[in-house]
């Protein structure tokens, strides 16, 4: 890799697994026991509002059983050092970069600890449940508000953003992804036409590995520590 300034990071479901965190779709194609069709969509939610707000309003609760790792304390020092431009943007909708103490931070995938107002379209830090239908702090409708996650069929947040770091990018790296889900599967390719060197830190393998220039396979918790100390170390 040549002269390193600004960085893109991603990250995805693999770099939480190892806080005990399920992945998004296991291998028998749920989540969580959950078709993501019924759980996942907007059409699930107008069709079971009660099911879709009990399933978040679970994973939710779920957050306050598990703690960062080593790969997100590994990022967040980086973010902390590193000089140049840094955006992580994470496809995941916990809050685990934050307790690590990450701050140049994106959620493309939208957050489980927000709520989204159908009624006034306010964003609010939620840490409650949602099924009981609680007032929105914003405009005080009562009923209107929806976990603040982009389902399926959902343009993800902030794509513009995410555009135009990925175009002044020196380099991209990739942490615990599938490599198939767009439009995030595509960042390696937008990259790499912009002249970034790739990395790719995965536990194996993924769907996009033929599109980095390199690609380490292993826990999070061991890769990204090691390549955080290269890059401080430069």
């Amino acid at each position: 890799m040549g002269d390193i300034r600004n960085i893109l990071i991603l990250t995805g479901a693999g770099i939480s697994a190892e806080s005990g965190l399920a992945t998004f779709r296991g291998p028998d194609g749920l989540w969580e026991g959950h078709r993501v069709e019924d759980v996942c969509t907007p059409q699930a939610f107008r069709r079971d509002r009660a099911l879709v707000q009990s399933f978040y309003d679970q994973r939710r609760a779920a957050l306050a059983a598990v703690v960062p790792n080593f790969a997100h304390l590994a990022l967040a020092r980086l973010d902390a050092a590193w000089p140049g431009e840094l955006l992580i943007v994470t496809q995941n909708v916990d809050d685990l970069h934050e307790r690590a103490g990450a701050t140049r931070l994106l959620h493309m995938h939208g957050e489980l600890m927000s709520a989204l107002c159908l009624a006034c379209g306010a964003r609010s830090r939620w840490s409650g449940d949602l099924g009981d239908g609680p007032a929105c702090p914003a405009c005080a409708a009562a009923g209107t508000l929806r976990p603040d996650i982009v389902w399926f069929g959902e343009i993800p947040y902030q794509m513009e953003r995410i555009e135009a770091a990925l175009g002044r990018a020196d380099l991209f790296v990739s942490i615990g992804t599938s490599g198939a889900v767009y439009p995030a599967a595509g960042f390696v390719q937008q990259a790499r036409a912009c002249g970034a060197a790739t990395l790719e830190l995965n536990l194996e393998p993924s769907a996009g590995s033929a599109w980095f220039e390199e690609t380490r396979s292993g826990p999070a918790g061991a890769l990204v520590p090691a390549w955080v100390d290269e890059m401080l170390a430069r």
